[in-house]
C-alpha cells in the first residue's frame, strides 16, 4: 500500500482527488493539508465524503513540513508550488504538481504568461503528465507536471493530425468550460447572475494555456495555435472545437482511421465516428471523447473533444499519472462511467 499526501486539499481538485482515491485499492491518503482548516476532520470540509471508512481518521494539517509520503499531489495555486515542491523532492518523495509551475521547459515563457518570477527547476527527471504522449517519461519521472485542463482537451483533439502531418500549421481552438475550472473561490466573473444563461469569452487571444498547447503539439510536428476560451453556465466539463485545415487529400474515413490507430491502446480516449461527443458522457470520468471529423468544401476539418475539467483535466489525470509512476494498472481508481443525460 502506497502512502500519498494532498497539499491544498480544500479546493475542487483536492476534493476530486479524495473522491477518486476512495476507490483506489493500492493507495492510502496519509496527509491532507490546509493552513486555514488545520485540525478539522475531512468530513467538515467535504461532507460528501462522510461515511467513507477509508477517511474516518483523516484530519487536515497546516504543517506541510510534517508530510511524509511516497507521493505528494500539490493542488496549490500557480507560484505556490515552487515554494514547496523542491523540499519534497529533496526528501525523496515523488510529486505530481497540478499547478502550472513545472509545465514549461522554457521558464521565460512561463514568466511571460503567468506574470510570476520562476525560482528554477529541480535537478530531477520532470515529465509533462499527458500519458497518451509521454507515458515513458512519466514512468521514470520524480516530478510530473499535470497538464492544464484546456490543453488536455485541445492537444488530444489534434495530436494524431499533427503527428501524421495531414494539416496545415494553423490550428484554431474554441473551448467552452464549466465554472469549476475557475476554482473554489467565488469572484464577480463566476457569480451566478453573470454566468447563468450566458456565454462569456475571456482572454480572447492571450490565455496562458495557449503556449502550453502549442509547445506540446510542436513536439509532434508543425503547429501555430490560436485559442479562445468561453465560460459556460455549467458546473464541469470542457467542450473543445478544433478548426484545422487539411494539407493533404484525405477523406473523413482516412482521418478516423488515423485517430483509431493513434489511440488504439489508450483506454481513456474514445473515438466516435458517428456521434458528436457530449459533456454528460464524460462527467465525473477520466475519459476524453473525440468525434466530429467533418470536412467542409474549403478543406476545413473540424474535430470535437469533451473532457471533465476536474477529472481528465486535473485530478483524474493526476491519478492516472500516479498509477504509471508506481506501475499500477492505469485504470485503478478511475473506472467511472459518465452520465446520460
Amino acid at each position: 500500500m502506497r502512502e500519498v499526501a494532498i497539499i491544498g486539499a480544500t479546493g475542487y481538485t483536492g476534493a476530486e482527488l479524495l473522491r477518486l482515491l476512495a476507490n483506489h485499492e493500492k493507495v492510502n491518503v496519509a496527509y491532507i493539508t490546509s493552513r486555514k482548516e488545520d485540525g478539522k476532520h475531512v468530513f467538515k470540509i467535504h461532507p460528501h465524503l462522510r461515511g467513507i471508512e477509508k477517511y474516518k481518521d483523516l484530519y487536515f494539517t497546516g504543517n506541510v513540513d510534517k508530510v511524509e509520503a511516497d507521493l505528494v499531489f500539490t493542488a496549490t495555486p500557480h507560484g505556490a508550488s515552487m515554494d514547496i515542491v523542491p523540499d519534497f523532492i529533496e526528501r525523496g518523495m515523488k510529486v505530481i504538481d497540478l499547478s502550472g509551475d513545472y509545465r514549461f521547459e522554457d521558464l521565460a515563457l512561463y514568466e511571460k504568461y503567468y506574470k510570476i518570477k520562476h525560482k528554477g527547476l529541480p535537478d530531477v527527471k520532470i515529465a509533462y503528465g499527458l500519458p497518451e504522449l509521454h507515458r515513458e517519461e512519466i514512468k521514470k519521472a520524480q516530478l510530473v507536471a499535470n497538464p492544464g485542463c484546456f490543453p488536455t482537451g485541445a492537444i488530444l483533439a489534434v495530436a494524431p493530425l499533427v503527428k501524421e502531418n495531414v494539416i496545415e500549421e494553423r490550428i484554431i481552438f474554441d473551448s467552452k468550460t464549466g465554472v469549476s475550472g475557475a476554482g473554489i473561490k467565488p469572484t464577480e466573473t463566476t457569480h451566478f447572475t453573470n454566468v447563468n444563461e450566458n456565454i462569456n469569452p475571456y482572454k480572447i487571444t492571450t490565455h496562458r494555456h495557449t503556449p502550453e498547447i502549442e509547445k506540446e503539439l510542436k513536439k509532434l510536428g508543425k503547429a501555430k495555435v490560436s485559442f479562445t476560451p468561453h465560460l459556460a453556465p455549467i458546473t464541469r466539463g470542457i467542450l473543445t472545437t478544433a478548426h484545422t485545415f487539411l494539407s493533404k487529400d484525405v477523406d473523413r474515413e482516412e482521418i478516423i482511421e488515423i485517430y483509431k490507430k493513434f489511440y488504439k491502446d489508450e483506454f481513456f480516449v474514445r473515438i466516435f465516428s458517428e456521434e458528436i461527443p457530449k459533456l454528460t458522457w464524460v462527467r465525473g470520468t477520466n475519459f476524453c471523447d473525440i468525434g466530429g471529423f467533418e470536412i467542409d468544401e474549403h478543406g476545413r476539418l473540424v474535430v470535437i473533444s469533451a473532457i471533465d475539467n476536474l477529472v481528465k483535466g486535473a485530478s483524474g489525470q493526476a491519478i492516472q499519472n500516479m498509477n504509471i509512476m508506481f506501475g499500477f494498472d492505469e485504470k485503478e481508481g478511475l473506472f467511472e462511467i459518465g452520465l446520460n443525460p
